[in-house]
Parts: structure tokens; C-alpha cells; sequence
């Protein structure tokens, strides 16, 4: 498996690339649904997933990864460097330091290859991009609402560190963090 960086062109995704993406998303209308991320979890349009990629993108640090195993596109990762800076309007953290670790803000694997071994494969290709940055830990928050994608995290090595409210809408989320020793 590769995992390659989503790269605009001239300031735009490419339309085929986008296509298999929206393909990517639309396989996965049960997570999207819990998420509410999309007005109609079975019906993602092309528009929909470039306007989210375009916001995801829009974050200084942002990466959005690509992942392909024999060609095909298997799953997807949207990676912060750091921590994001407060929305407008958003209180600035109580800590008077910034968070040093980055973020997986998005890991998604095609519906129709889930418990094939995809998401703990592109986990761990994410994880070896921060331990070969120099970075010591990783973290995630997880829906609450979203037991599967916490038991997941958890048998990845990620352990509890805080409870939160997402940043988009508020959500109750489970923030989760692993240490990235050197391998």
C-alpha cells in the first residue's frame, strides 16, 4: 500500500481523482450518517466532497493523504500538523502552550473493504510520516456516538486523554492520543 498527498492544480482537485474520492465517501453513508457531516449520508455529491476537502485543505498544516493498495483508492487520511488555531469566535485553549502533537482528523476506508486489515495498514503508513518528522505523539478525537471507531483507535494503541466538543458542530467526542516511540 502507498499512501500519496492530495495535491490541487492550479488551485483545484483533479476530476478524476475527486470522482474516486466522492466514490470513497459514498460507500461509507452509516459513518457519514452518525457524523452528519452530509444533508443525505446516501446521496454525496462530487460538489459535497470537494467543498469538505477544500475546508479540510484550508487548515495551515493540513494534509490529505491518498491511499492505494494495487491501484485502487482504499481508504483516505486528513492529517493537522498541529493543533488548529481557534475558530472566530471560539475561546482560545486554557493551556498556555500549544499542543505539540499532531492530528488525524479523518480516517476513512472504503465500506466495502472494512476488517480487511485497510485501516490499521493506513493508521500505521500515518503514523510512520509524524515518527519520521521527529513527532512523539498523535492524537485523534472520535464521535462519541461512534463506539466502532473507538474501539478501533483503542486497539491501535490509542489511550483516553480528554473529553470534548468537535470543533464543526459541537459534537461529544473521546480525544485520544498514542506516543510514537521510535521504531
Amino acid at each position: 500500500m502507498i499512501i500519496q498527498p492530495l495535491v490541487p492544480v492550479d488551485g483545484a482537485l483533479p476530476g478524476p481523482v475527486l470522482a474516486e474520492i466522492a466514490a470513497l465517501y459514498s460507500t461509507n453513508h452509516a459513518f457519514f450518517e452518525l457524523s452528519g457531516d452530509f444533508p443525505d449520508p446516501d446521496r454525496i455529491t462530487v460538489e459535497q466532497v470537494a467543498a469538505s476537502l477544500a475546508d479540510e485543505l484550508a487548515h495551515d498544516g493540513a494534509e490529505v493523504l491518498l491511499a492505494r493498495s494495487a491501484g485502487r483508492l482504499v481508504g483516505l487520511a486528513a492529517t493537522l500538523a498541529h493543533t488548529p488555531a481557534p475558530a472566530p469566535g471560539e475561546p482560545a485553549a486554557a493551556e498556555p502552550t500549544p499542543d505539540p502533537d499532531p492530528w488525524i482528523g479523518l480516517l476513512l476506508i472504503d465500506a466495502t473493504a472494512h476488517r480487511e486489515g485497510y485501516g490499521r495498514e493506513v493508521a500505521t503508513l500515518v503514523e510512520n510520516r509524524f515518527r519520521a518528522a521527529g513527532r512523539t505523539g498523535v492524537q485523534i478525537a472520535v464521535l462519541d456516538n461512534n463506539p466502532k471507531a473507538l474501539a478501533f483507535w483503542q486497539s491501535q494503541g490509542y489511550v483516553e486523554v480528554r473529553r470534548a466538543k468537535d470543533r464543526e458542530r459541537g459534537r461529544d467526542c473521546t480525544v485520544l492520543r498514542k506516543p510514537l516511540e521510535a521504531p
